[in-house]
């Protein structure tokens, strides 16, 4: 089995004349976590979409564990396996969530789905408990339950299938920062746990920081800037990875420096 759990070579997605994903390439070794930064539009979560397979790419490649899962193949099938390999954590856990399914419901109709015939209970526990949930959630419909808790309910149903890759789509973006806190250190638990790979989409840099190894920078649709996340971060070479850098609130913040520098980077 190849040491690379995800290899992305060669992506290009194209709407008319808009370059959404121009040449992208990375690759995310087992149990490994790598991040994708950049603002809006800068094609991020374009090729998040490409890798777990809701988009389809103009050309390049998708491997995981070394077989092709560029979504080529439509087919029922197919989907399925994918689906096992590469699962994807939205930004907002309420709108990916069924308002009128309880918890245990999620869980059970994903299981079902991937492996029927079997009782599922007992991994249904397994999960309320990895993401610190407990039974006691089972019942709770998504609207009962606080943003962090709906959250966590949305990684347990991407961990049931034992995917080989966790796509977080500005997953804890849209919750304060105390409950980012609790779910980053959920996934670092996880991780410590599971050989799952992380692919973070994100334009938070202090979330890069914090749980990932390598990080990549795009910018209308390119990579302008990859390494290891401690040395870019430390020491950026890429004109618009110290753009984003210096936009980063902080005393002393000079949002009229910034305006300046976006404009020179045009």
């Amino acid at each position: 089995m190849p040491d690379n759990v995800l290899e992305v070579s060669g992506l290009h997605r194209a709407y008319g004349d808009v370059r959404a994903v121009d040449d992208v390439s990375f690759t995310l070794p087992a149990g490994g976590s790598l991040g994708i930064v950049g603002e809006s539009g800068s094609g991020k979560t374009t090729t998040a979409r490409i890798v777990v397979g809701l988009e389809r790419a103009d050309a390049g490649e998708v491997l995981v564990h070394g077989r092709d899962r560029t979504g080529r193949g439509r087919g029922r099938a197919q989907r399925l396996a994918r689906a096992r390999e590469v699962q994807m954590v939205f930004q907002d856990p309420y709108l990916s969530l069924d308002p009128r399914t309880s918890v245990e419901a999620v869980l059970r109709e994903t299981l079902r789905l991937h492996f029927p015939g079997r009782d599922h209970a007992a991994r249904i526990r397994e999960l309320l408990d990895q993401v610190g949930l407990g039974t006691r959630a089972a019942d709770a419909l998504p609207r009962q339950l606080s943003g962090g808790q709906r959250q966590r309910v949305a990684i347990a149903r991407a961990l049931a299938v034992e995917p080989a890759v966790l796509v977080l789509d500005e997953a804890v973006a849209a919750l304060d920062v105390s409950v980012q806190a609790q779910i980053l250190n959920l996934l670092a638990d996880i991780r410590e746990q599971t050989p799952v790979g992380y692919l973070f989409i994100t334009h938070d840099l202090g979330v890069v920081r914090c749980v990932t190894d390598d990080v990549i920078v795009m910018r209308h649709g390119a990579i302008v800037e990859s390494g290891r996340t401690a040395e870019v971060l430390a020491a950026p070479r890429h004109p618009y990875t110290r753009l984003l850098l210096e936009s980063v609130p902080r005393p002393g913040w000079d949002p009229g420096g910034i305006a300046a520098a976006r404009r020179a980077l045009r």
